[in-house]
């Protein structure tokens, strides 16, 4: 049972590392403790506890956490500091070993984050021990706990967590130490969550998770069925999907996506290689021809669908030769937008047993050629859709500034500050694509 009392009149700071699934999971914990009665600090306020949700995929990810729980600790002295998420699950003696954290977390007592924080609260301010910081860590086979997320983010969207965890041990992927396994929520569940959403006046849900073509592991369930469910919720007008791994995007989900009354034409697909090679070096669980294959099919059925790829350049064993596959493999493909990352050395992955070694100044260099293939693709996609009307989700905007927002197929769109109206903040508007705004990351949209 847990002691509201001891939340009563405290305020708190959260701050987030790393993904999409990290900012759902800290607005839920955030929104758990509003409920018990703590509040959120203002800007200049210090904080009776300090929540800070870490990412550790690559070493720099580590760097920025560790700065972060210093900066932290050095701005809210007197707070009570929570370490979670996963670089305390991967490297939790480093974090307790921290001045000021007060509580480390892994992966599987994040689902029982109040609870814990509630007792160690109290212990503190009874002094029962000169620490108070705790320590969890497990196997990858004992993180089993689920903890769901339908939270709202800043602007007009929710990110509702439907799956946790993955299966696949990519060789420079630590994921699934981090996480677990693959395990998800039943359907009815989500399609509550969702309800609720919607209820609360939501209108775009991204579907959010480590794996989420992998739905189905606990429940006996499949993603596609997921899909079906949550598109008959007609409260919600868009569905977005965060990520789908090229062997679980299956033709029966691109051809329902085509027809579905609210699922965009909009998919991230994570590439990682355009080289049969280092896929293989990798453990991928695809070609490049698997993935050519979907990137046609869905242009088949959505001419005018967004697809952003994944890209990892620089892992062990991508010789020259296997750069220049990747890259003329991304010229011939209609993509939309590249996500380029250079590759990172994760203690205890099977890629350290590779012997050829990218620099990191290769790794720059193929890097910048990436990103500007990138620019150019999104910019003959955006150029495309010129004098089209289109329908756009607008999201709120600072008063005498510049109202933005993105149609059906993720292109961003900027409505003049004249046009822009609190009244059309989270609200579905028609208007005509004009050329891009001053910065070239959106296209000007007049009102129809």
């Amino acid at each position: 049972m847990i002691d509201t009392s001891i939340f009563q009149g405290k305020k708190a700071a959260y701050f987030t590392l790393g993904c999409k699934l990290n900012f759902s999971e800290t607005s839920t914990f955030g929104r758990m403790l509003q409920e018990l009665g703590v509040q959120t600090v203002r800007n200049g306020e210090t904080a009776d506890i300090c929540l800070i949700n870490t990412c550790s995929v690559t070493e720099v990810a580590d760097h920025k956490c560790r700065q972060t729980i210093h900066r932290m600790v050095r701005q809210h002295p007197d707070a009570f500091v929570v370490v979670t998420g996963c670089y305390s699950q991967l490297s939790p003696d480093v974090v307790s070993k921290i001045e000021g954290v007060d509580l480390v977390l892994g992966s599987d007592e994040k689902a029982r984050l109040v609870s814990f924080l509630s007792e160690a609260l109290m212990r503190k301010e009874m002094n029962q021990t000169g620490t108070s910081t705790a320590c969890f860590t497990q196997k990858t086979k004992d993180i089993k706990s689920f903890a769901p997320s339908c939270s709202r983010g800043n602007r007009t969207r929710y990110f509702l967590k439907v799956q946790d965890g993955c299966d696949y041990f990519c060789t420079y992927c630590t994921i699934p130490f981090a996480r677990g396994f693959s395990r998800n929520p039943p359907i009815a569940s989500l399609v509550e969550q969702v309800q609720e959403a919607a209820e609360n006046g939501g209108k775009e849900i991204v579907l959010t998770g480590v794996n989420i073509g992998d739905f189905g592991k606990t429940t006996g369930e499949h993603f596609i069925d997921l899909v079906r469910a949550l598109d008959g919720v007609t409260g919600i007008s868009r569905f977005r999907i965060s990520s789908l791994e090229p062997d679980l995007l299956s033709d029966e989900l691109i051809a329902y996506c085509a027809q579905s009354r609210a699922f965009m034409p909009h998919f991230h697909i994570p590439l990682q290689s355009g080289s049969d090679t280092v896929l293989r070096l990798m453990h991928r669980h695809y070609t490049r021809q698997v993935f050519a294959d979907k990137i046609s099919k869905i242009k088949q059925l959505m001419p005018d669908s967004f697809i952003g790829v994944d890209v990892m350049v620089g892992c062990r064993g991508e010789t020259q030769d296997c750069f220049d596959e990747t890259f003329s493999f991304l010229q011939s493909l209609d993509v939309t937008q590249l996500h380029v990352f250079p590759y990172s050395e994760r203690p205890g992955t099977a890629a350290l047993k590779i012997d050829y070694v990218v620099s990191e100044a290769e790794k720059k260099r193929r890097s910048k050629l990436l990103l500007g293939l990138s620019e150019q693709k999104t910019s003959d996609f955006y150029t495309r859709h010129i004098g089209q009307e289109m329908e756009v989700l607008l999201e709120k905007s600072t008063r005498g500034r510049a109202m933005h927002g993105f149609t059906k197929n993720y292109i961003r769109v900027e409505l003049p500050p004249q046009d822009a109206r609190p009244e059309l903040d989270n609200q579905l508007v028609n208007v005509r694509l004009g050329g891009f705004n001053h910065d070239k990351t959106a296209l000007l949209g007049t009102l129809l």
